[in-house]
């Protein structure tokens, strides 16, 4: 089979990526410059020159192809600049969605978030929730948009698509605020932990594999959360401490305080720079936020499971312990 990705230079896409290939299967891949694209040269990967945002860049590279993986997004918590989101999240899903259409392509998978969904409020939700606002992040509201208005809309038009929704993707490799965060503990600057704030974890090969399998097995018109076990950040980081050793900080901070602490830097950052994780935006998206979501449809429809997260946290926090020049336990 031949198969075009979107975002196959990110995270997940380059797990993803190498799944198919070791599968078997051709692969055509977007990347706005090919030079991002260089982890992927000499693999037997054909590069294509495009962008998600430029309809007809992407027309030669669609054609002929048995399926569309589509997973570019933008993706900044706590980003001052946020003009891209839009044209990328929204605008470059319908472009891609739409050329789909044209060129009659079989089938697809489009790559959402268990984000769209907001602060689920202590609820485990599936697959049927709609979350009407407010939003925690500029993330979470375009991939709403590009989710519910566009995505949804084609589906329920006739376009062969199958939705997968993640939670929190982690492991080796990952560059989002999850790794800054990991990092941070590793370095003892984790200080305190937001109460409460809970997510549901998937180490990206997992990920990835749901994307296969939505492929392979997935049902058109039909979404799927792929999203893992739930976890507290305490919970997270206690796993941590059994794993590296260093110790997981002992003061838990109510959600009231994250979101005084969040209003305040709104203040700050309207006169200067600051880093993404202490941004007022990343301190609101920690501030006692549960976002939880049920995967037994995954597992009952896709054969889809997702590895205990003491297991995906191991290889993950050993390989952050090696760039750091530590020494993990064991």
């Amino acid at each position: 089979m031949r198969y075009f990705v979107t975002g196959g230079t990110g995270f997940i896409g380059r797990h993803l990526v190498a799944k198919l290939l070791g599968e078997g299967h051709e692969i055509v891949a977007l990347a706005r410059h090919p030079s991002a694209a260089r982890e992927l040269l000499g693999s037997g990967v054909r590069i294509h020159e495009g962008d998600v945002t430029i309809k007809e860049s992407m027309h030669e590279g669609m054609k002929e192809v048995d399926g569309v993986f589509h997973l570019a997004g933008w993706y900044r918590i706590g980003a001052k600049d946020t003009s891209e989101a839009e044209h990328v999240n929204v605008g470059g899903t319908r472009n891609v969605l739409e050329l789909m259409r044209e060129l009659s392509i079989p089938k697809g998978v489009y790559t959402s978030s268990l984000a769209v969904f907001g602060d689920t409020q202590g609820r485990t939700v599936d697959e049927r929730h709609r979350h009407e606002g407010a939003w925690l992040s500029v993330y979470d509201r375009t991939k709403w948009a590009a989710h519910f208005r566009v995505a949804e809309a084609m589906m329920r038009d006739g376009l062969p698509l199958v939705i997968v929704q993640p939670g929190v993707v982690y492991g080796p490799g990952d560059r989002s605020l999850v790794r800054s965060f990991l990092v941070e503990y590793l370095r003892g600057k984790v200080r305190i932990v937001p109460r409460g704030t809970t997510y549901c974890w998937a180490h990206v090969e997992d990920v990835a594999q749901a994307h296969v399998l939505a492929m392979d097995k997935g049902v058109p018109g039909e979404v799927y959360i792929t999203a893992g076990p739930a976890a507290t950040l305490r919970q997270v980081l206690t796993i941590a401490e059994t794993i590296s050793g260093i110790p997981a900080p002992r003061y838990n901070a109510p959600a009231w305080t994250m979101r005084a602490l969040a209003t305040v830097m709104r203040a700050v950052e309207r006169g200067r720079d600051v880093p993404e994780r202490y941004a007022a935006e990343a301190l609101r998206v920690a501030a006692g936020v549960t976002c939880l979501g049920n995967s037994k449809k995954a597992a009952r429809a896709l054969g889809w499971t997702a590895r205990p997260l003491d297991e995906g946290l191991r290889d993950t926090l050993h390989e952050e312990m090696r760039l750091l020049g530590m020494v993990p336990r064991g």
